[in-house]
């Protein structure tokens, strides 16, 4: 390959990739039932950790898509699969935690259940991470 081609794949990759994490940052938005942008806006740190946190676990499974790929198609599936597998573990785990209510203690800013999901999201991205290997 070319210079200009491997440069263009690379920029490929960076843009399909910021597209799914944004796809992923909006799905996780619309599908929480705290609205963190409008929390962050007014100074909820616990808000921040934790939608932090959830990036922070999208683009460590977008990070495994593209590093496994064996093109950009393959990288989109498995990036799509792994965004939606973040999810739907993410709120499994979430189930798990019946000690306290998330909502209520985000909306409340409790700090230490913002890091706790902080967390959380991390650990369930590594493993999706480690998962998406061939």
């Amino acid at each position: 390959m070319t210079f200009t081609e491997l440069f263009l794949s690379t920029l490929s990759y960076i843009g399909l990739a910021t597209l799914l994490l944004l796809i992923g940052i909006i799905l996780f938005e619309v599908t929480t039932k705290n609205k963190e942008f409008e929390l962050i806006k007014n100074g909820n740190k616990a808000a921040v950790y934790a939608f932090g946190g959830r990036i922070l676990g999208l683009a460590i499974v977008l990070y495994s898509s593209i590093a496994n790929s064996v093109n950009i198609l393959d990288m989109i599936i498995w990036g799509s699969i792994a965004i939606f597998m973040q999810i739907i573990i993410f709120y499994l785990a979430e189930l798990l935690t019946p000690k306290f209510d998330i909502t209520k203690a985000i909306d409340e800013d409790n700090q230490a259940v913002g890091l706790f999901l902080l967390f959380l999201s991390v650990s369930i991205g590594l493993i999706i991470a480690a998962s998406l290997t061939y």
